[in-house]
């Protein structure tokens, strides 16, 4: 049986070692806001803090370093130096501060197009959509401007567009037709709760593919992936590609 302390290890709260994942996420994201409040800080501020085993903060510290969430260095030590070397500190990385961001700006976002619907109604924010895929219709358009005609051999372009732009999209062809897969949303928790993000953008792959395209799933609905269908054109003989490769 394992005693007190090996159980304290590994949770929060008192959750043995060896439960589900989640409560080393939840430790994680805390151990995280630490950083970001107080920056460098040792594994024994941060244990003590969270009320954490030495031997458990640096479970969790070991696998942010392996993830690149975090970075370690001595810590500057002021004055005369004392014996034995300075103790380490722990800062998040720039990524990892940059992620931290991410809901904040989610929030502020959500917000404004709360605003917008409730002075303008829906229609003012499809308007809005509009207006914000408009830059990244521009750019597809011109990255997918030796693209062909045919909608297949566009969609296959607009892949490799969205994926310069973060969206990691690839085309694969299908007996059907095609089908064009995002496999990133850099809107999904506003477009949760404001579906004009995604018709908006479905829009913007039907006018780049040049036909009429299908919504089959949306990442901000719940979905692993955001896919999209093209169907074939009449008489059209297509090869299949994928432009994730």
């Amino acid at each position: 049986m394992k005693n007190a302390a090996a159980l304290s290890e590994g949770s929060v709260t008192g959750t043995v070692v060896g439960a589900p994942a989640a409560a080393d996420l939840s430790t994680r994201d805390r151990v995280t806001q630490l950083l970001l409040e107080r920056g460098a800080t040792t594994a024994a501020q941060l244990g003590s803090a969270l009320g954490l085993s030495p031997a458990a903060i640096r479970r969790h510290l070991d696998a942010m370093l392996a993830d690149g969430d975090v970075v370690a260095r001595e810590q500057a030590v002021r004055g005369s130096r004392g014996r034995g070397r300075p103790a380490k500190v722990f800062a998040l990385t720039e990524a990892a501060r940059v992620r931290c961001g991410t809901h904040h700006y989610d929030n502020m976002a959500t917000a404004a197009l709360r605003w917008i619907a409730r002075t303008g109604g829906a229609e003012a924010v499809a308007k809005f959509a509009a207006d914000q895929v408009a830059a990244l219709e521009n750019r597809c358009r011109a990255a997918m401007e030796d693209a062909g005609d045919a909608p297949i051999a566009r969609a296959e372009a607009l892949a490799g567009a969205l994926t310069a732009e973060g969206y990691a999209a690839n085309a694969s062809t299908i007996a059907s037709g095609g089908q064009l897969c995002q496999h990133h949303c850099p809107v999904a928790h506003v477009a949760a709760e404001f579906p004009q993000l995604c018709e908006a953008e479905t829009a913007v792959i039907s006018r780049l593919v040049g036909t009429h395209v299908q919504r089959l799933a949306t990442i901000a609905h719940g979905d692993g992936v955001c896919t999209t269908h093209i169907p074939a054109q009449s008489g059209s003989t297509v090869s299949t590609v994928r432009t994730d490769r």
